[in-house]
């Protein structure tokens, strides 16, 4: 009986995906705050584009509540308290997710739970970050989460569409958003570093379903739409702990793509992924013998020529639960 019950429970982890902290013992993995980059960009000649950068960044990073499947970052506080965690670190590209709200105002989701933070958490610490540290600017991704579908969150009735609330928290912030990236009616061209510090770059701003929404941001991601397009590799169905190992492998193809492509073009590469028989804690950090992505990105980057061709700029990497190793690694790629 006690073997049955053994084998039960190893099958069930093995289906739901458990995590493997055994495999972050590098640093690679859920040990953020082990990093404090708050100014690696200040040292970066004005002249250079951002597409040329090795930048860190985060896949839903504000998702810290909702149980395992939901969870995506490690929790250093509500209120987007967990951003600024992320901001000192070194991260500065950022996915976040609004529901449409009561009085025209936006909630940060993942799915159908609520991540105890509003869209005016996140205006209000990026503007004290980047007051800081003038030499910086962050990049985010914004989406409009809810679907209404099974498992996604419903918006409010009777507001304003997604981009229209969008435009008014960004009117109520005048000159700390950079733009040209939020002009609806023409996108931007990929600017340097000295056009954009101490600002905010929306990089794309997406609808519920994926898509594009006008013409915000960066030019070059018309065709940014839920999962991966012709700059961004999001192949975010792992749907099992063994499909990790094809997971490494997307990210490891689309980074070495990066490394050799045209650096007149910013690359999204998402280490992220995950499905009802795998979290994104497991994907992350490894499971159950599975080496998971970010302990591979970290020996990945770190092997040299006589392994393989090494990587010269990584574009945005944007992981799950990063540690700090694996952080200051991306920026010392730069």
């Amino acid at each position: 009986m006690k073997r049955a019950a053994t084998l039960f429970l190893v099958l069930a982890l093995v289906l739901i995906g458990a995590p493997g902290p055994a495999y972050a013992a590098d640093g690679s993995y859920r040990s953020l705050t082990t990093a404090a980059n708050p100014d690696w960009m200040s040292a970066i000649p004005d002249t250079t584009s951002l597409a040329r950068l090795s930048i860190p960044g985060t896949h839903e990073s504000l998702a810290i509540r909702g149980g395992a499947w939901t969870q995506a970052q490690e929790n250093h506080g509500d209120s987007a308290a967990t951003l600024t965690a992320q901001l000192q670190a070194g991260i500065r590209m950022i996915d976040v997710r609004g529901r449409v709200n009561s009085g025209d105002t936006l909630t940060i989701h993942h799915g159908a739970a609520y991540q105890n933070a509003n869209f005016t958490d996140v205006v209000n610490r990026l503007a004290d970050f980047l007051a800081a540290h003038p030499r910086e600017t962050v990049l985010p991704r914004l989406k409009q989460e809810c679907t209404g579908q099974t498992g996604s969150c419903t918006d409010a009735t009777g507001q304003a569409p997604f981009a229209d609330i969008v435009d008014g928290y960004i009117s109520r912030r005048p000159g700390l958003f950079w733009t040209p990236s939020v002009t609806r009616s023409a996108a931007a061209a990929m600017p340097t570093l000295a056009a954009v510090r101490g600002k905010v770059v929306l990089v794309v701003l997406n609808g519920a379903y994926g898509g594009r929404l006008h013409q915000y941001g960066l030019a070059q991601f018309a065709d940014w739409k839920d999962g991966s397009s012709t700059y961004v590799q999001d192949e975010y169905n792992v749907p099992n702990i063994g499909a990790i190992a094809t997971k490494r492998d997307r990210v490891r193809r689309f980074l070495d793509a990066t490394s050799a492509a045209d650096a007149s073009r910013m690359y999204v590469n998402f280490a992220s992924g995950a499905s009802v028989f795998a979290t994104p804690e497991a994907v992350a950090g490894g499971a159950l013998g599975v080496q998971g992505v970010n302990p591979f990105l970290l020996t990945y980057l770190n092997e040299g020529p006589e392994v393989h061709t090494p990587v010269t700029r990584t574009g945005v990497l944007m992981l799950d639960f990063p540690g700090g190793a694996l952080i200051n690694k991306i920026i010392s790629i730069n």
